[in-house]
């Protein structure tokens, strides 16, 4: 029987021939090409419609969050997700093999049976819920938080500033939140297209823009509709599948997106107006330990009681007591946290 360190050393040796697959083969899969294209996406928001007008296009350690993005997304996020769902679907399936005698996870797991646009919101749902725990855990306990003073060095906030955080943070997310991915048998592309999704939000999050709830439910509103589209007419849930009834239910959906979810979107998704509190110098009296925790979704924060927007943020300074005196540059940041 192949080790779990066979295993996980085998996930990691993988890496190095797709890292460059990836770079030389561009498509619709290709994380590497996606990454360049939501960030360009973003910049080209902040420099045409700019929230705060008076922050600079390439912004204090524009170039430093920009190394980040590529550090942490590829040297550490996807390898480990490869390498240890491995080990953990291998483990359990082992485990649970000796006691029922045969058991398989993945091919007993009872998503396996479940619409695939299901899959992908169940799997999204469980990873925000359990990145949103793993967060405040962050914020709470004192070793972590040397960790994730990284992340809240940002001083001048803009969508590259999603991705600076500390390496060890992908150990501490990745190893919580990848476990019950892989118990739920979410598989590598589904995990891509999920990835995706909240790499594209985190971005916005962060960004220097600032939009109405309609246009974010819109754009929510076609991603459904694409759905829908594409896979319930092939069940036979519509009376036929003719370009002109997908027409129709792409539009009303879209439409529905706008106008009834636009009007909730900023209650449900994280925002820049929203998150740009949780990156406050100065938090609300009361609040020590942060507000707004919210990764993708800001649900979380309005059922636990931890969304707070006291004003608009717009010009709030960021940032945490003596910044002044972190660390600024990316391989002193790298071992900060290490030691005291």
């Amino acid at each position: 029987m192949q080790s779990y360190w066979d295993i996980f050393v085998q996930g990691y040796k993988s890496y190095g021939s797709y890292l460059w697959y990836e770079v030389t083969h561009p498509s619709l899969t290709n994380y590497f090409y996606w990454l360049i294209v939501v960030s360009l996406f973003f910049f080209t928001l902040e420099v045409i419609i700019p929230w705060r007008k008076k922050q600079n296009i390439i912004r204090k350690d524009f170039w430093l969050d920009a190394f980040y993005m590529f550090f942490n997304f590829f040297l550490f996020s996807l390898i480990i997700y490869n390498a240890a769902s491995d080990v953990v679907v291998n483990f359990f399936n082992d485990m649970i093999s000796g006691i029922t005698g045969g058991f398989d996870l993945q091919a007993s797991n009872p998503l396996n049976s479940f619409p695939y646009w299901s899959i992908l919101l169940i799997g999204f749902v469980v990873r925000d819920f359990v990145q949103w725990w793993v967060h405040r855990l962050l914020h709470r306990v004192e070793f972590l938080w040397r960790f994730h003073k990284v992340h809240h060095s940002v001083e001048e906030m803009g969508f590259a500033a999603h991705l600076r955080y500390h390496w060890m943070e992908n150990v501490v997310y990745r190893s919580l939140e990848y476990i019950p991915l892989a118990l739920l048998g979410i598989g590598l592309y589904d995990f891509f297209v999920i990835h995706i999704f909240t790499l594209a939000w985190g971005h916005y999050n962060h960004s220097n823009i600032s939009v109405s709830g309609k246009i974010t439910g819109g754009i929510l509103g076609v991603m459904i509709a694409l759905i829908v589209s594409n896979n319930l007419m092939d069940v036979n849930l519509m009376v036929n599948s003719s370009t002109l009834s997908k027409t129709v239910v792409f539009t009303a959906i879209s439409l529905v997106g706008i106008f009834l979810l636009g009007r909730f979107m900023k209650k449900i998704f994280n925002n820049p107006e929203m998150h740009i509190w949780h990156h406050a110098y100065d938090l609300p009296e009361g609040r020590r330990y942060g507000i707004n925790f919210g990764i993708t979704l800001a649900l979380w924060d309005y059922i636990f009681g931890t969304a707070e927007i006291p004003h608009d943020g717009k010009d709030i300074r960021l940032g945490f007591p003596k910044i002044e005196e972190f660390p600024d540059t990316f391989v002193e940041q790298l071992s900060y946290g290490l030691k005291k």
